[in-house]
């Protein structure tokens, strides 16, 4: 996979191998966002280093940029997105910006960080009950731990993208690759299983 780690197809297909239940995907698609913005809003707190120019910019009570590390990862995040698939990249972007400029400004307030922190583990529950209790197995992160977390919130966005009519050819081939990853990963657990069923017998 590393070597693979620009190519959008094999990227997805990977992700889209632990996400194949309607309801874990509509679990991901209400909890990621939340969980992009409720980091961002804890990130915004930590200190920036010195070699780091300080930007602030407040454009009301709602919305403000600050160049601190939410920044810089959602730079790195958007920019990662592009190289994988523009357009879409390009669609992500309103969505990014509000919910950067948003968390920056929340992360302000008085409490905040420590309500973005609750709110923050409760998406993770949510998540892991929705691959154990939908999807049957372990969510990603566990076996790709960066490559999950960064892809999460473009494979949601693709998917409702999808949902939209976005690039039908490109779903159609999406869906066959993911299918092609599960079956895969069946027959590598029921290899596994018949070794150790041997080794026992």
């Amino acid at each position: 996979m590393p070597s693979k780690i620009f190519d959008v197809n094999t990227q997805l297909a990977f992700y889209g191998a632990y996400h194949s239940n309607k309801i874990n995907v509509m679990i991901h698609m209400v909890f990621v966002p939340v969980l992009i913005w409720t980091f961002q809003v804890m990130a915004s707190s930590l200190a920036v280093p010195s070699f780091i120019p300080e930007v602030h910019y407040t454009l009301n009570n709602y919305l403000r940029f600050d160049l601190n590390f939410a920044a810089i990862h959602a730079g790195l995040y958007i920019a990662y997105y592009f190289i994988l698939e523009p357009t879409a990249a390009l669609l992500y972007m309103p969505q990014a910006i509000i919910s950067l400029l948003t968390a920056t400004a929340y992360s302000k307030g008085s409490g905040h960080i420590t309500n973005a922190a609750i709110l923050h583990a409760g998406s993770w529950v949510a998540q892991f009950l929705g691959h154990g209790l939908a999807e049957g197995r372990a969510p990603a992160l566990f076996d790709n731990l960066i490559g999950a977390t960064v892809l999460a919130p473009f494979f949601v966005h693709l998917e409702i993208m999808f949902m939209l009519g976005y690039k039908p050819e490109m779903h159609k081939r999406l869906v066959n690759d993911v299918g092609k990853e599960i079956a895969k990963i069946r027959k590598a657990q029921g290899d596994k299983r018949r070794a150790a069923a041997a080794k026992s017998s």
